[in-house]
């Protein structure tokens, strides 16, 4: 039988500008099993997962749960769990690390300042400090959202701990399940689909020498989905893999058709055409949908460098 993920594959569907959108990640630690749900349908106390989606609701702040890899047997709750903070906007990334024996204590955080990128209240709340580690390699294994995260995203994540790569987890939710294994890289909040093990080691190294791998990349969650896919055009008709180099500063139009304005920490400028399509031919979108669908597709029509005359010098 047919999974999401084997039919998008097969139909070669683009996974440029798909990613989630999210200028902060909250990572809060929750082993055992994970409903639908994860915040309001695991072993975390429903509500508190209710509260927290309420805090950070509108702020930019997108929480997830995650666990080591491994079995999932029902142990009740840990004693100790580690959580993290990551804001995802060049110029100000970082992430932070804290352990909580009470997860009620994020309710405490600041969600719009998090959001807006100060990590001040996660410190002061949660005793938290600068990550300085590897990067943290987040694998989507949700089975229960889609059968593909699990079939797909388990084996992955037990092949990347088995071999030594540090800050592997698997996470509940990046979205997109039909891109299995999907996983997301914090600091810089990079999402990828389609992922084999080798090239997330090849993704981590690159992370560690500040380089962003564009192959299989999704994009980035600080931006929108039009901005995601015009900043990897950029880079790559420029030949740009630096992190933190780009930014995008500026997006006009509505769907189907933006021009977005990419601009490059040097004084470079982009103009990029985006066009939203659909993939077809229709089919569900998910492995637990019966529904046809036509999932959109982010499409980039024109890559320009801007020079003078056109940046009104």
């Amino acid at each position: 039988m047919s999974t999401c993920a084997s039919v998008s594959r097969h139909l070669d569907e683009p996974v440029s500008g798909t990613a989630a959108t999210a200028s902060t990640w909250l990572l809060l630690e929750q082993p055992g099993p994970w409903g639908v749900h994860a915040l309001t349908s695991s072993r975390l106390d429903p509500v508190l997962g209710r509260a927290l989606e309420a805090a950070a609701e509108g702020t930019g702040v997108r929480i997830a749960l995650i666990r080591r890899s491994g079995r999932h047997p029902d142990r009740g709750a840990p004693s100790v769990r580690r959580v993290y903070a990551a804001h995802t906007t060049p110029g100000n990334i970082w992430l932070h690390g804290a352990v909580t024996g009470a997860p009620e204590q994020l309710l405490a955080l600041d969600f719009a300042a998090l959001g807006a990128g100060d990590p001040g209240s996660f410190d002061a709340m949660l005793d938290g400090r600068p990550h300085t580690g590897d990067p943290l390699a987040l694998v989507c294994t949700n089975g229960k959202r889609d059968r593909c995260c699990a079939l797909l995203g388990r084996p992955l994540a037990a092949e990347l701990s088995a071999s030594g790569v540090e800050g592997v987890w698997e996470v509940t939710h990046l979205g997109g399940h039909r891109f299995s294994p999907t996983v997301l890289v914090l600091p810089h909040g990079y999402a990828y689909g389609r992922a084999e093990a080798h090239a997330v080691k090849e993704i981590l190294h690159s992370v560690r020498e500040g380089r962003v791998v564009v192959e299989g990349c999704r994009g980035s969650s600080a931006w929108d989905r039009p901005g995601q896919a015009a900043e990897l055009a950029v880079r790559t008709a420029a030949g740009e893999y630096t992190a933190e180099t780009l930014r995008v500063v500026g997006t006009e139009g509505a769907a189907p058709r933006w021009e977005v304005t990419v601009a490059h920490v040097d004084g470079r400028r982009w103009r990029v055409v985006v066009a939203q399509g659909a993939s077809l031919p229709p089919r569900p979108e998910s492995c637990a949908s019966t529904v046809l669908g036509s999932p959109a597709r982010m499409d980039v029509v024109a890559v320009r460098e801007l020079t003078g005359a056109s940046l009104g010098v």
